[in-house]
């Protein structure tokens, strides 16, 4: 997805509702795995976490660190890559989705937490804003955001990614520092997402995303 940039969070905004409804879409279309099916493509791999600090401009998360499985889902003949990914992550709870790539500015969500993944190709990423990591990911790659982490794109393919959020919280879009004081009030009362975007209701995630503070 692509936008200018915004003096404050927007909410709900309509970009977002286009790009779900364009997905929705596509859905109706398509041809999508059964629950066997995306048990087969999936693949054990453990969560790589990476905890990110408030750098003064971005809040990030002082509860929980931002999640990536290393080529966890793995792909078939029988489906679209970014069709299998929508499926796993809607049949986990997480179906508010869309099908592109990330904003090419700094911005975070103050109000829902976020998951990426890679259907083509290859991408780098930076998270937690300018003072982060820009991280390298390829197909079958995943990401889960949780609320206030920074992101932005350096580079990658042509709609190389499907995101996602939560059923619970509302979409917003953080990009301005004098929001932050609110924003970062906001974003400590996003509560823990009820399943992984991956591996549901038993995820990793969950324990990850324990309810520890620093």
């Amino acid at each position: 997805m692509s936008s200018a940039a915004s003096p404050t969070c927007r909410k709900a905004t309509d970009l977002s509702l286009k790009d779900q409804i364009k997905n929705y879409a596509t859905k109706l279309v398509e041809r999508r795995p059964d629950e066997s099916e995306l048990h087969d493509m999936l693949r054990d791999r453990k969560p790589a976490e990476t905890k990110f600090e408030d750098d003064g401009i971005v809040p990030n998360n002082a509860r929980w660190p931002l999640i990536v499985y290393r080529g966890v889902i793995g792909v078939s003949a029988k489906f679209d890559e970014a069709t299998l990914i929508d499926t796993l992550f809607e049949t986990n709870g997480w179906g508010r989705s869309w099908r592109d790539s990330v904003y090419d500015f700094v911005h975070y969500h103050s109000q829902i937490h976020e998951v990426l993944a890679v259907a083509k190709g290859t991408g780098k990423v930076e998270f937690g804003g300018v003072k982060g990591r820009v991280i390298a990911l390829k197909a079958g790659d995943v990401a889960i955001l949780p609320a206030g982490t920074g992101h932005r794109l350096i580079d990658a393919s042509k709609n190389f990614l499907v995101g996602a959020y939560p059923a619970e919280g509302t979409y917003d879009e953080c990009t301005d520092t004098r929001d932050r004081p609110e924003a970062k009030k906001r974003i400590a009362r996003v509560k823990k997402p009820k399943s992984d975007p991956v591996f549901g209701c038993n995820g990793p995630l969950l324990s990850a995303w324990s309810g520890r503070r620093r």
